[in-house]
């Protein structure tokens, strides 16, 4: 059945305009790389920082009353305070914009024309989304395996999502699962499969969804919104699908056509440069995700996790006792160009570093304080590293024993077939 066919009732017109307005300024003020150079043009309009960082402010603090300063600027998280402004500032002017356009487009019949171009930007945006995230999840980019830090952490110290990329994060099947799932969303783009595709998403972004409502991961407004907007893709068959799934009965789903141009050449302009967008962004996305896999996949010298056995200071060799704030407790060699060491008491210091392996010194500098700086001498002995410092007027020898992932039960145990009893440990 063609969208075309019958005149709109008063309450799906009303739905389009409102959906219409809201959506797509949804994703012109949220597209997180979804439209290639997009970002690139809202930053030279200073749509972000030069009309939105100081209008959503104001509406929080001066309209709302919000009596607490309201950071604007990516920050890594997509849940702040300026981002629920903005989602119902959003809301607001969709609600006025919806009365508008009602009042003065009260005879028009049917809005198939701007249901088209309000579902073929919506395609786009969450195909485009969720093909990317799926894409990082394939390579495990987005979860990598567990650190030292979270192997070393008990599950009682770590934050919700903390726990969360670690479970994500350990399994290569399940992040090739979950991210061919999500890339399956590319399917969208096509509007012989958006049909399936859209059906096959919603299940895949309601999970995601999920995961970050309940394990407090700051994208909930994200993955609400990819949410929504595939389950608007499917609302106009709703009943349609109801019956075939629930009644089993045979149902024929709405037909989208596509735009239609007066003018000949326009059509297969359109295409050509769909397919130029289409090439050039897949290039782009896999060219960014390759180079993000190389990034992570660059291990620093000395990598691993070093577990004190014997520490000395000025002679005194110090027991291993838990609330010591002197004696070391191990070091944690994981980036380029850092070193981390924690203390018996539990506290990590980062220290920016220079490895020398010529002259076995490690050069450290406190991150937070660069006047404390010294060189920690090593050498190798068998399985046993053996290292000395003079630190703050204090003549340090230490030994370590170095541990490698493999040392750790969550990363050794393996898949079993066969399980004669469970194995919960």
């Amino acid at each position: 059945m063609s969208l075309e066919k019958k005149p709109w009732s008063n309450f799906n017109k009303i739905g389009l305009r409102f959906s219409f307005i809201y959506f797509i300024l949804y994703i012109a003020l949220n597209n997180n790389g979804a439209y290639p150079y997009w970002t690139y043009l809202t930053y030279v309009l200073k749509i972000q920082s030069g009309i939105l960082y100081n209008l959503i402010p104001w509406f929080g603090n001066d309209l709302l009353g919000i009596d607490y300063t309201i950071t604007t600027g990516p920050n890594g998280s997509g849940d702040t305070t300026y981002h629920y402004l903005l989602v119902l500032f959003m809301f607001i002017v969709s609600v006025f914009g919806t009365i508008v356009w009602s009042l003065l487009d009260r005879k028009r019949k049917t809005y198939s024309v701007q249901y088209y171009w309000l579902t073929t930007a919506i395609r786009y945006y969450v195909g485009i989304m969720l093909y990317m995230y799926g894409l990082i999840k394939v390579i495990k980019s987005q979860f990598p395996e567990p650190s030292f830090y979270r192997l070393t952490e008990t599950y009682g110290e770590s934050s919700p999502m903390g726990l969360a990329w670690t479970f994500l994060g350990f399994s290569v099947g399940y992040n090739l699962f979950i991210g061919l799932a999500e890339m399956a969303a590319i399917l969208l783009i096509f509007r012989r499969t958006y049909k399936f595709a859209a059906v096959l998403t919603l299940v895949t972004a309601a999970n995601v969804m999920a995961v970050n409502y309940f394990f407090d991961v700051p994208v909930k407004l994200l993955s609400t919104h990819l949410f929504l907007m595939t389950l608007f893709l499917l609302l106009i068959d709703a009943k349609k699908l109801f019956l075939l799934f629930f009644k089993g009965a045979s149902v024929q789903l709405t037909k989208i056509e596509p735009a239609k141009f007066k003018k000949k050449w326009l059509r297969p302009t359109l295409r050509v440069t769909w397919l130029i967008l289409v090439g050039y962004w897949t290039i782009f996305a896999f060219y960014n995700v390759i180079q993000r896999s190389k990034t992570r996949a660059k291990k620093p010298l000395m990598y691993g996790y070093y577990k004190v056995q014997d520490f000395t200071i000025n002679k005194d060799t110090l027991p291993p006792l838990e609330n010591d704030t002197v004696r070391w407790k191990s070091i944690r060699i994981e980036r380029p160009n850092s070193l981390i060491i924690k203390t018996m008491d539990g506290k990590s210091t980062r220290y920016n570093s220079k490895t020398d392996t010529i002259k076995k010194g490690i050069e450290l500098v406190k991150s937070k304080d660069s006047t404390q700086k010294f060189t920690l001498n090593y050498k190798k002995l068998d399985s046993l590293y053996y290292m000395n410092t003079v630190k703050g007027g204090d003549t340090i020898n230490i030994k370590f024993k170095r541990l490698t992932k493999k040392d750790f039960l969550l990363m050794n145990r393996g898949f079993n077939w066969i399980n004669e009893r469970p194995f919960n440990k």
